[in-house]
C-alpha cells in the first residue's frame, strides 16, 4: 500500500486566533506584536489583508506601521494560541491517530489506508479544511505527498487555504525548479554555502555529485540531497503531551530594573501563564526554576523543589523566594524568567505545599484560576488580571 502523507499547516495562525475571539479583526489589516502599546518589537504574524501592504513577520513593529498605519495590533497570547493548537490536533484526529506536530501551528497526518473512509488524498484533504474552518474558525493550507518532506514543501506551495499534491513522479516539475533557500531544512548559511558550488535550486542540489555536496556540507549535505530526490523514508511519529519536560516564560525587560518589588510583579505575570498552560496539559511539577540574566549578561539559574502543583500561587510564590533570596540592587536584571519542570520525577504526592497548607485554600485557588482561564480562553489575556498586577502595567504606560 502506497503511503499517503498530509502536513496541515494553519494560515497566519497567531492572528487569526485572535480573530475567532475579536470579529473586529477580521476584515481589517491586523497583527499581533510585542509591545503594540509602545510600537516596539516585531511583527509576530500579520493576517492577510495587511501582507497586501507589504507587512510580515519579523519586521518591527515600527516598519510595519509605516507601510499600513491604520493596522491593529494586540499582544501576543501563547496560552490562548496552545490552546486552540490542542483543539486543533483534537478535530485531526477524527481523521487519523497518526498524527505528528512540527510546531504549534502545523503537523503531519499518515493517511494511509483511510481512502475508504475519507475518499480519495484531495476529497479527505478538502473535509478536513472545512471542519477546521467550521468548528475552529480558522484557515490551513495542506500538503499531500507519499513522505514528510514533500508534503511539507507542497504545504508552503499555495497560501491560504490551498491543497497542494507533490508527490515524487512531480519533482522535478514542481519542487525541483524552487531557489534552494525555499527548501525545508536550508537556512541562510546552508544556501550560501551551496551558492558556493553553483547549488541555487533544489533541483541543482538533486543533481550535484554526492561527493562535492560532501565536502561542502558533510553528512547533513547528503541527507538533503536525498530530500531533494524527493527521498524521505522517516515515519510520522505520533506526538504526546508526556514528552513535554518543562513549561517556562521568560522576557526581556524594556529597561534594566534594580527594583525588586517590581520584578515581583513581573514574575507574577510570567507565573500566570507558565501555570495556565501547564493546567491545560495536566501537567504538575514538582521544581520551579527561575532565571535572571543581568544588565552585564550574566546569567544565573536557581530551583527549588515543591508538592506537585499547576497553581499560579504555588508557582508564584516558589520563583518569588528564589528571586528574593537571590536578588541584589547592585546589579540591574535585563531578563527575567520562570520554568515548572519535574513532571516525570517521583515527588512525593502525600506532601503539602508549603504555600498551600489549608485545603480549602487549595480549593479557592484553583476556583479562581480555573474562572481565569475560561475567560481568558474567550476573551484574551488583556480582559481580566490580578489587581496586583495593575500598577505595574500603569507604571509601564506612563
Amino acid at each position: 500500500m502506497d503511503r499517503v502523507v498530509f502536513l496541515v499547516d494553519m494560515n497566519a495562525f497567531f492572528i487569526s486566533c485572535e480573530a475567532t475571539r475579536n470579529p473586529e479583526l477580521q476584515n481589517k489589516p491586523a497583527a499581533v506584536a510585542g509591545s503594540p502599546e509602545k510600537r516596539t518589537g516585531i511583527i509576530l504574524a500579520s493576517n492577510y489583508i495587511a501582507r497586501k501592504y507589504g507587512v510580515r513577520t519579523a519586521m518591527t513593529v515600527h516598519q510595519g506601521l509605516k507601510l499600513c498605519p491604520e493596522m491593529l495590533l494586540v499582544p501576543p497570547d501563547h496560552i490562548f494560541y496552545e490552546y486552540k493548537s490542542s483543539e486543533l490536533i483534537k478535530t485531526l484526529y477524527n481523521y487519523t491517530p497518526i498524527i505528528q506536530k512540527n510546531s504549534i501551528d502545523e503537523a503531519w497526518l499518515d493517511m494511509t489506508g483511510t481512502e475508504k473512509l475519507f475518499g480519495t488524498p484531495v476529497e479527505a484533504a478538502k473535509k478536513i479544511m472545512e471542519e477546521i474552518k467550521e468548528k475552529l474558525g480558522l484557515w490551513c493550507s495542506i500538503g499531500i505527498s507519499e513522505n514528510k518532506f514533500l508534503s511539507k514543501m507542497a504545504a508552503d506551495m499555495k497560501k491560504p487555504l490551498g491543497i497542494t499534491e507533490l508527490w515524487k513522479k512531480d519533482i522535478e516539475v514542481k519542487l525541483w525548479p524552487l531557489p534552494i533557500g525555499k527548501m525545508y531544512g536550508v537556512g541562510k548559511k546552508t544556501s550560501k554555502k551551496l551558492n558556493t558550488i553553483g547549488i541555487t535550486t533544489i533541483g541543482d542540489l538533486a543533481r550535484q555529485k554526492r561527493d562535492i555536496v560532501y565536502k561542502t556540507l558533510g553528512n547533513s549535505g547528503i541527507e538533503l540531497q536525498q530530500l531533494a530526490r524527493g527521498i524521505d523514508p522517516s515515519p510520522v511519529e505520533i506526538s504526546s503531551p508526556d514528552d513535554m519536560k518543562s513549561i517556562g516564560r521568560s522576557t526581556t525587560l524594556p529597561e534594566d530594573i534594580r527594583d525588586l518589588e517590581k520584578l515581583k510583579l513581573i514574575l507574577m505575570d510570567l507565573s500566570e501563564d507558565v501555570a495556565r498552560r501547564a493546567r491545560r496539559h495536566n501537567k504538575k511539577g514538582c521544581c520551579v526554576q527561575i532565571t535572571l540574566k543581568y544588565s552585564d549578561f550574566k546569567v544565573i539559574t536557581r530551583q527549588t523543589t515543591l508538592a506537585p502543583t499547576y497553581f499560579t500561587k504555588d508557582i508564584y510564590e516558589a520563583g518569588k523566594e528564589l528571586l528574593e533570596k537571590n536578588f541584589t540592587s547592585n546589579k540591574a536584571v535585563r531578563l527575567i524568567g520562570i520554568t515548572l519542570k519535574g513532571f516525570d520525577d517521583n515527588c512525593d504526592s502525600q506532601q503539602i505545599s508549603l504555600f498551600s497548607t489549608e485545603l480549602d485554600g487549595n480549593k479557592r485557588y484553583q476556583s479562581i484560576d480555573r474562572v481565569m482561564d475560561n475567560i481568558r480562553n474567550k476573551y484574551g489575556k488583556e480582559k481580566i488580571g490580578r489587581a496586583s498586577l495593575l500598577t505595574y502595567k500603569d507604571d509601564k504606560n506612563q
